[in-house]
C-alpha cells in the first residue's frame, strides 16, 4: 500500500512547491510522481520565477519575463530592454 501513497503524497508535494514559486503545478506534478523523494526536493531547489525581472512588449504591452524573447502575445521579436523598461522582480 505505500508504494502508492508514497508517489502520490509525493507528487503533490511537488506540485504544490512548484505551483508557489510560479511555475506549473502539473509539471511537478508528473516530476513527483516520477521521482518520488527527490521531486520535492527538486522543487525546492528550483529558481523562484515571481522573483524573475520582467518587462513590458513594445507593440502590445504584454508583461513578459525578461528572458523571453518572442512576445506570447503579439509574436514580436523583442530586443533587450532598456535598464528603466525593466520592472524589478519581488525581493
Amino acid at each position: 500500500m505505500e508504494w502508492v501513497i508514497v508517489p502520490a503524497l509525493s507528487a503533490l508535494i511537488a506540485g504544490w512547491i512548484g505551483k508557489a514559486k510560479g511555475s506549473s503545478f502539473f509539471v511537478w506534478l508528473l516530476i513527483g510522481l516520477g521521482l518520488p523523494i527527490i521531486g520535492p526536493i527538486a522543487a525546492l531547489l528550483y529558481r523562484n520565477e515571481r522573483d524573475e525581472p520582467r518587462r513590458p512588449c513594445p507593440r502590445c504591452g504584454a508583461i513578459q519575463p525578461i528572458h523571453v524573447q518572442v512576445c506570447g502575445r503579439c509574436g514580436l521579436d523583442m530586443d533587450l530592454p532598456a535598464d528603466e523598461d525593466v520592472i524589478p522582480g519581488r525581493a
